[in-house]
């Protein structure tokens, strides 16, 4: 994106005045060259805009003035010095990379009377082929300025925090905003967040600096979003995002190594990941000072690491509160506790095992060596972590998971990316994990085929990646068709998946 020149021409300028129209040729699959001339006389200062989806080269005079490499990233250049007196000829180069394709053209002239000139892309335009060349053809109008998927475009060159073109690959209908940029030495490295119940948001280091907690500031709000800093203080200047380090100083425990957290029933429910401190956790604010005083261990965890115990969720009834781990971290209770506890029951059957016919081959690095069904699994529990109910095994190392609005659980579990190439390598994969479930996770080779009739199969294949984040978008401010769609976010290539899923019978 060009940088932000000074000029005479103001950001309201482009709010207001003549609307532009998405114009392109005949055919989506096809570059054009689209041109329109103009006369103008005793400028004094011009500014344009200028989006194309997907990618765009403006010319003026035929000199290069700017251009955009994806939509969500108009131009927005000064261009003062590229007009003369008398005619003007404006060009640009747009392409499409499928799907939906348009371009929006929006050039304001300051008169030395102090007049403005309004040239917009309309149905006045022509287009051809190749720069240069006088074109015959009327452009097709594809939409008016402000129309979806593309929305106010122009609104995106003003905001100062917006994140660079290239950082981000969108689709057409979203836009991404910088919010804060974590100093790993001061705050350490982010891997879970959640919101309490004021709508701030959590934030917890995998190591041993704790839990942030950040009020954001509104969506779009210009004047906030290039003011964003830590302030370990607590305390912010008006039009600033607080940053602050929750103090867990009145606590006998600190949180460390966080990657679950979630607020429930007037507390903070976080999984710590590892040590000696594996374990579910409650914190609470007892004494009404908006810091914890109380923190408390209410389970331990057999496991840690990077398949160690991960995210938590609410029940869709609101009163249990569900786990779920990696494959180094043992299940809650042993093999027939439950028969003479009455505090532990699993909905699926305790007698697991290999159950293999051919003699299994373990990974020759040695990952996973002895590690033994049930795998990765999702148990629930009560508030206090005194019952608990194995619900899903299966699993390798899945990070998150999701409800929907039918109640429906779905996780998002990992592959072994050292068995591409092997009869037994299984992608990441999300699956639907009902009640009393078995995704057939077994050590090297030992692997359950997805036609064994006690194991379920995935309900969708991702390929090689590391899952982290999954969700739907329910309530999302996103396009329509993706409000329902289950997201998931895969950390190896940088990548957010949106799945729609339909009911099967």
């Amino acid at each position: 994106m060009a940088e932000k020149a000074k000029s005479v021409i103001e950001d309201s300028a482009f709010s207001g005045g003549v609307v532009p129209k998405w114009i392109w040729g005949t055919n989506n699959d096809v570059n054009y060259v689209v041109r329109k001339s103009v006369e103008l006389k005793n400028v004094k200062g011009a500014r344009l805009r200028a989006s194309c989806d997907n990618a765009c080269a403006v010319f003026i005079n035929g000199k290069s003035v700017g251009k955009s490499s994806e939509w969500q990233s108009p131009m927005n250049v000064d261009v003062t010095a590229s007009l003369v007196d008398g005619t003007n000829v404006l060009e640009a180069e747009i392409q499409n990379e499928g799907s939906a394709a348009g371009f929006v053209f929006k050039l304001v002239v300051k008169l030395n009377d102090g007049n403005n000139v309004e040239v917009v892309s309309d149905d006045s335009w022509k287009f051809g082929t190749k720069r240069g060349e006088e074109p015959t053809e009327a452009v097709h109008l594809r939409g008016t300025y402000g129309d979806g998927p593309w929305g106010q475009v122009f609104d995106n060159a003003a905001i100062e925090g917006r994140v660079p073109s290239g950082t981000f690959e969108l689709l057409p209908g979203f836009q991404v905003e910088k919010l804060f940029t974590v100093p790993k030495d001061e705050l350490g490295s982010w891997v879970c967040i959640t919101f309490d119940h004021k709508g701030r948001l959590l934030a917890s280091d995998q190591g041993d600096l704790g839990i942030c907690r950040i009020t954001l500031p509104p969506v779009n709000l210009k004047s906030q979003i290039s003011n964003l800093k830590s302030n370990e203080s607590g305390e912010s200047a008006p039009g600033e995002t607080k940053v602050e380090r929750l103090d867990f100083s009145k606590c006998e425990i600190k949180p460390t190594g966080a990657q679950g957290m979630l607020w429930a029933f007037d507390s903070l429910y976080f999984s710590i990941n590892g040590g000696p401190g594996s374990g579910l956790y409650r914190a609470r604010d007892k004494d009404g000072d908006d810091q914890f005083d109380e923190c408390v261990k209410l389970k331990e965890f057999r496991g840690g690491g990077e398949h160690g115990p991960h995210a938590l969720r609410l029940s869709p009834d609101g009163k249990r509160i569900f786990v779920i781990c990696g494959n180094h971290t043992l299940p809650p209770f042993n093999p027939g506790e439950e028969l003479t506890n009455k505090d532990y029951t699993s909905r699926v059957p305790t007698n697991w095992a290999e159950d293999h016919l051919l003699p299994r081959m373990w990974d020759a690095n040695g990952h996973a060596r002895g590690i033994m069904a049930p795998g990765g699994w999702i148990a629930s529990t009560d508030p206090d972590g005194k019952t608990w109910d194995i619900f899903s095994i299966g699993y390798r190392n899945p990070y998150d998971m999701a409800f929907n609005a039918d109640g429906e659980l779905f996780a998002y579990d990992a592959d072994m990316e050292w068995d591409v190439g092997m009869p037994w390598y299984r992608p990441t994969r999300v699956v639907h994990a009902t009640s009393g479930s078995e995704f057939g996770w077994r050590s090297g080779s030992g692997k359950w085929p997805n036609h064994y009739i006690d194991s379920l199969p995935p309900m969708v294949n991702i390929g090689p990646g590391s899952p982290v984040g999954v969700d739907f978008g329910y309530g999302l401010k996103f396009p329509a068709k993706y409000q329902k769609a289950l997201f998931i976010c895969d950390w190896t290539f940088g990548t957010m998946y949106a799945i729609h899923t339909e009911p099967h019978m």
